[in-house]
């Protein structure tokens, strides 16, 4: 059967999620931890070098510009779960409004970034890259302060990694997540929400800021 976009998101609500094994199989699995990454939004961990870099003027941050860029950067590595059957998937679910990108770019060229999922009030972080340091970190600090003033409520990272718990990343089990991902897709919020104008300085202090 082939997989379609519609697919994914029935996926999602249920609690699983596709990788393939690496980038030439053609295979994907479904995927469902028995414990589940998260990362929270009021609370992301703002380190004081990571506070530097955040109000640095040497970047600019964009959504959607690039999603297909983005996707290829998370992929242009020497082990990835990103085939081209995935790729094209997510391309369509962005295509529908589904699926979103945080870029970093920095004098012309994208240099950092995260995608993801949105379906009710919660968020799947799919893969993010870096090119320069702390491009990866920029791009979550911006990306949960938009989720936050979006009304989104739950932000799935799947896995857990140093990276991760150095930003207050934790693990729950399986049960837990089902609990908060039902309570999450009751809601509604939105990428996008109106009048967001946020600065450097209100993304450091987690400070919702509008026009």
């Amino acid at each position: 059967m082939r997989l379609t976009a519609e697919h994914l998101l029935r996926a999602y609500a249920a609690g699983i999620f596709p990788m393939a094994a690496a980038r030439d199989d053609p295979e994907i699995h479904w995927v469902d931890p028995r414990m589940r990454g998260l990362l929270p939004l009021q609370d992301f961990h703002i380190s004081r070098s990571l506070r530097r870099a955040i109000c640095a003027e040497t970047y600019t941050i964009r959504t959607n510009t690039d999603f297909a860029g983005v996707v290829a950067g998370c992929a242009d590595r020497a082990e990835t779960w990103i085939n081209p059957e995935i790729a094209a998937l997510y391309a369509d679910l962005h295509q529908r409004g589904a699926a979103h990108s945080l870029e970093v770019w920095a004098e012309g060229q994208l240099v950092g970034g995260v995608y993801g999922v949105a379906l009710g009030a919660a968020f799947f972080g799919e893969s993010m890259f870096s090119r320069r340091t702390d491009a990866s970190k920029i791009a979550l600090a911006w990306l949960t302060h938009r989720l936050m003033a979006g009304g989104f409520v739950l932000f799935d990272t799947q896995f857990i990694t140093p990276h991760l718990q150095t930003l207050g990343g934790f693990e729950v089990g399986r049960a837990e997540y089902q609990r908060r991902l039902g309570a999450a897709l009751k809601g509604r919020a939105v990428f996008d929400p109106p009048g967001y104008a946020p600065d450097r300085q209100s993304v450091v202090q987690r400070r919702i800021q509008t026009s």
